[in-house]
């Protein structure tokens, strides 16, 4: 402990607090395109999948291979699948990119399943009640669907991103120079592992946590705005404007 204490004076100086700050942006640049990538491909897996279009059936199939098959491995092994595939195609990609590239693959699987799930969670006759209206998919998706989905996939999702941020630290495995590798190097250079893994772990909080209120807070104003919404009057066109029955 003493030891420690010691160390506090030469840990917190510029050269390793700008490695420790490379560390937190490698890890939130990671989460950010992960997350991205998999609101993005699995908002489009989601359309694909609840089409009604016969003829994509096989597209259908092989997406839902995909998602299962990512959900069912170990994020380690899908980052050593790409490390070993990418290097194959490209032997010059940088392991931050091998990196990118896995945590898209895991993120959109997930992602899409939690989309999936905020969907269908749309009682069926408002939506048939917006076929009748002759709505159209895309006016349906977006005044009945989305709206009430998004009450349903956000706490889930926001779980999902607050995982994904720690899930992150596994690509130090392969040495790419995130948060998780930062400690490594640090505690290769003699300080005290209980000292810079509890800086690391603070870090972890430091970036998590924020993201977790901020959630709780649209949680909360979702669900106030859901109950002070004032009802709404729809006036449905019958074509029967100005008519006059006859006796």
């Amino acid at each position: 402990m003493n030891s420690m204490i010691h160390q506090i004076p030469a840990f917190f100086n510029y050269y390793n607090l700008m490695l420790l700050l490379g560390g937190i942006w490698a890890t939130i640049l990671l989460t950010v395109i992960g997350c991205s990538a998999g609101f993005a491909i699995g908002s489009l897996i989601v359309l694909v999948r609840t089409a009604r279009t016969m003829w994509l059936l096989p597209l259908k199939i092989l997406l839902i291979t995909y998602v299962e098959f990512f959900r069912r491995i170990p994020f380690l092994v899908i980052l050593f699948m790409v490390l070993f595939g990418a290097q194959i195609i490209d032997p010059t990609i940088s392991l931050f990119g091998i990196a990118a590239i896995a945590v898209c693959l895991l993120s959109t699987a997930y992602l899409s399943e939690i989309i999936r799930a905020g969907v269908e969670s749309v009682q069926q006759p408002q939506i048939e009640a917006a076929d009748t209206m002759n709505f159209g998919r895309w006016r349906t998706l977006r005044y009945v669907i989305l709206p009430q989905a998004w009450r349903v996939l956000l706490p889930p999702a926001t779980s999902f991103v607050i995982m994904f941020i720690k899930d992150t630290s596994l690509a130090s495995q392969m040495g790419v120079t995130e948060l998780m590798f930062t400690g490594k190097i640090l505690a290769n250079r003699g300080f005290s592992s209980f000292l810079v893994y509890g800086v690391i772990l603070l870090c972890y909080f430091m970036v998590s946590y924020p993201l977790s209120r901020f959630a709780a807070w649209m949680e909360n104003r979702l669900v106030t705005s859901k109950h002070k919404e004032p009802a709404r009057i729809v006036r449905v066109d019958t074509g029967l404007a100005g008519f006059q029955p006859h006796d």
